[in-house]
């Protein structure tokens, strides 16, 4: 007998709110889920098998902007083994961007520092990461072998396919698929920028965030098949994450209800086209260090 295959879930958030409010909890429809989350609470959630795999590593991502939100979350990964990275947030547009991201990477749990993320999606600025002081930000983040998590809305994949074009070296990942509209069933203009985003080839693709774009009371699986069909075949297995993008998905059905929809989007894929979408897309660009598996033998 073996171990179980690792799982990765490449994108969920924690929050106190004793500690550190979070205003956009204050917006209608969000009651589900205002009040505090921790990594035990996943734990706790995440009780489903996916494809006979349970979470080995998270990637543990900002929710607002703080770096001492960051620092929190590094420390915190420094003494919780299910936390595998950490995606932080730091001021791009701050000249001293270098100096913040090496302070951070060489504090308390500073390995664990694998990306930075901002949150593009409420800029009104349509081409807010075309900024010089945002490329030149986002060129210290790559020059540190850092990665870059890319959340925007549908209507701004100008703004992610201007970045993969002008900054080629810096590893991107697209959250939540680029938030397609499909509670509106409105996805032609999606599908054309995210196969336009998906031809850089440094760009990976979190297959997370869907369910809440989705109608989250009466969302079904053929609502999101559509989405992963654009995906797979945009990116392939090998550039694509799974995420559950918990607790936010507590709003439309929760972990396991995602890991059960995610499960039977794989049912056609081969063994090694599921483990690079479970494990191995994130592993690698999240630079994770999965446990390792032991074989044992019975004499039964």
């Amino acid at each position: 007998m073996s171990d179980p295959l690792p799982l990765v879930d490449a994108h969920h958030h924690v929050w106190n709110l004793d500690h550190r409010p979070q205003s956009w909890l204050h917006e209608p429809g969000h009651e589900p889920i205002r009040r505090t989350f921790g990594v035990d609470d996943l734990r706790a959630s995440a009780t489903r098998a996916l494809a006979g795999r349970r979470p080995a590593r998270t990637v543990l991502v900002q929710c607002v902007t703080s770096l001492d939100e960051t620092r929190e979350f590094l420390a915190l990964a420094d003494t919780d083994p299910l936390i595998g990275a950490v995606v932080g947030w730091a001021d791009l547009t701050s000249p001293a961007i270098g100096d913040v991201l090496d302070e951070l990477r060489a504090g308390p749990g500073g390995g664990w520092l694998r990306a930075v993320r901002h949150l593009v999606q409420a800029e009104p600025d349509s081409g807010w990461l075309q900024r010089p002081s945002v490329e030149r930000g986002l060129r210290a983040v790559a020059e540190r072998g850092l990665g870059y998590d890319v959340l925007i809305r549908d209507h701004q994949f100008d703004q992610a396919v201007g970045l993969a074009e002008r900054v080629p070296e810096l590893p991107l990942v697209l959250d939540h698929a680029g938030k397609p509209p499909i509670a509106k069933g409105e996805l032609a203009d999606w599908e054309r920028d995210v196969r336009r985003l998906a031809g850089h080839p440094q760009v990976r693709c979190k297959v997370s965030g869907l369910v809440t774009e989705a109608d989250h009371q009466r969302w079904t699986i053929d609502d999101i098949r559509h989405v992963w069909d654009v995906l797979l075949t945009a990116f392939g297995p090998d550039r694509l994450m799974f995420g559950s993008d918990w607790p936010v998905c507590v709003l439309a059905g929760g972990w396991n209800r995602w890991a059960a929809t995610v499960e039977e989007l794989l049912a056609d894929c081969s063994p090694a086209e599921t483990s690079a979408v479970l494990a191995d897309t994130a592993t690698g660009f999240y630079r994770l260090a999965l446990p390792e598996r032991t074989e044992t033998t019975s004499c039964s």
